[in-house]
């Protein structure tokens, strides 16, 4: 029997997971929640968008799941706490055109996109995008809340804590750790661990930036 969940969030991602939910017909999509008041009432995709946040509550017995659909990892562990103390059920949504190995472990309200990889024995964690084309090698650890973009590749037995956003394109070589929330720029080429909380970029990364002194440069 079809499960009859709600998307939060309205945007992009938010059309990219209810196209990836339809192909793959398990649950059956009543409509977006959306933080923005004005999208109220509209259509988006066919759907109707049934209020923000707060409607949830009033949603509830009429709808038994949900998946958050917002790429910004902090926004979306917060989201995803609601729909917790709410008592829905939090589902995924995995593209038909994706690879996924019948060893890899995952987690809950996690999104694999279209031609996307994740190898044997790797791990996603409740939360987690696997974006369009990206490659997860074998025996990675994708931690909670993590967003691996499109195109970016890990080679094997790579660590992504935490909330780590790994952007367009960049590739981290086996083997690293990348430390809980920090950002890796679009095309950057990571050889070496990574610390928590810092923004590296470029050929080979380099820290630019971290929590406690945003905007300058590392030594």
């Amino acid at each position: 029997m079809l499960m009859d969940i709600v998307i939060v969030g309205a945007g992009g991602h938010g059309k990219i997971v209810l196209e990836i939910l339809r192909l793959k017909g398990e649950h059956r999509v009543v409509g977006f929640v959306d933080a923005d008041p004005t999208l109220e009432g509209q259509t988006v995709a066919g759907l109707p968008v049934l209020g923000s946040a707060g409607a949830l509550g009033k949603l509830k017995g009429k709808v038994k799941g949900a998946i958050v659909a917002i790429g910004d990892n902090r926004t979306r562990s917060a989201y995803a706490q609601k729909l917790r103390l709410q008592g829905l059920s939090l589902v995924s949504a995995i593209h038909p055109a994706a690879i996924v190995s019948s060893a890899a472990r995952l987690g809950n309200n996690i999104v694999i996109a279209a031609g996307a990889t994740v190898c044997t024995d790797t791990q996603v964690g409740d939360l987690s995008i696997i974006n369009t084309g990206a490659v997860v090698d074998h025996e990675c650890m994708i931690g909670e809340a993590a967003h691996v973009c499109p195109g970016a590749l890990l080679a094997g037995r790579v660590t992504l804590e935490t909330g780590v956003f790994v952007g367009l394109g960049a590739k981290v070589i086996q083997c690293l750790s990348i430390g809980a929330w920090s950002t890796i720029g679009a095309g950057a080429v990571i050889l070496r661990d990574v610390p928590a909380g810092v923004t590296v970029v470029g050929v080979p990364g380099r820290v630019i930036a971290s929590a406690s002194t945003p905007g300058q440069a590392a030594a």
